[in-house]
């Protein structure tokens, strides 16, 4: 993934910060939380008060930052956008400025459990950190004793439209007899079937 950033008008500067997507919802491979489009995020710069902002990130994943310009930050980590600001206003402005970015607020992120389930909801995702098929489920009451566990529908929606269905065998997973945890994504949606009599 790049993170790309155009200072002034006409120039751009790319920065390679990661080899490689990681599957997991908003989680960076160092643990640190990946900054999503609707999220809310406070730059502060070390006795420098009048360049402090709280952002949002546009929906295209973009802030802007003053003398900087536009940053596009989307699925980029906390920390790797700190350097980056860091390295920007170092190179013409500031002499080894002390920078740090949190997010104040996260966008709403939800899952939705339905069918044979004690109460059928909509979850919000916990920030940062994973939420999984099961977890979910446990959330939302529990199987009911109608429940077909063997037979669990997750369907997921990516960001090209498109969707895919799953049918996972939560016994298994209960048992350890699979190793996958079916972590979440937001906008998943959890069916549970009811057996047939």
């Amino acid at each position: 993934m790049r993170l790309k950033m155009l200072i002034g008008v006409a120039a751009m500067v790319a920065f390679s910060l990661r080899a490689q997507d990681t599957p997991s919802a908003d989680q960076g491979v160092d643990g640190d939380y990946m900054i999503q489009p609707g999220d809310t995020v406070r730059i502060q710069i070390y006795q420098e008060p009048d360049l402090d902002r709280e952002i949002r990130v546009s929906k295209e994943g973009e802030i802007f930052l003053p003398l900087i310009g536009r940053l596009i930050v989307k699925d980029e980590t906390v920390m790797r956008v700190e350097k980056v600001v860091h390295i920007l206003y170092d190179r013409k402005y500031l002499v080894n400025p002390q920078v740090n970015i949190t997010v104040v607020k996260y966008r709403q992120r939800t899952v939705n459990v339905m069918g044979a389930v004690g109460s059928p909801q909509a979850l919000e995702l916990p920030p940062e950190q994973p939420l999984t098929l099961l977890d979910a489920i446990s959330r939302a009451g529990g199987f009911n004793r109608l429940a077909n566990r063997n037979s669990v529908r997750l369907t997921r929606s990516f960001s090209d439209g498109h969707k895919e269905n799953f049918t996972i065998d939560a016994d298994k997973l209960i048992s350890g007899k699979k190793s996958d945890s079916w972590i979440l994504l937001s906008n998943d949606v959890i069916y549970v079937p009811e057996s047939i009599l």
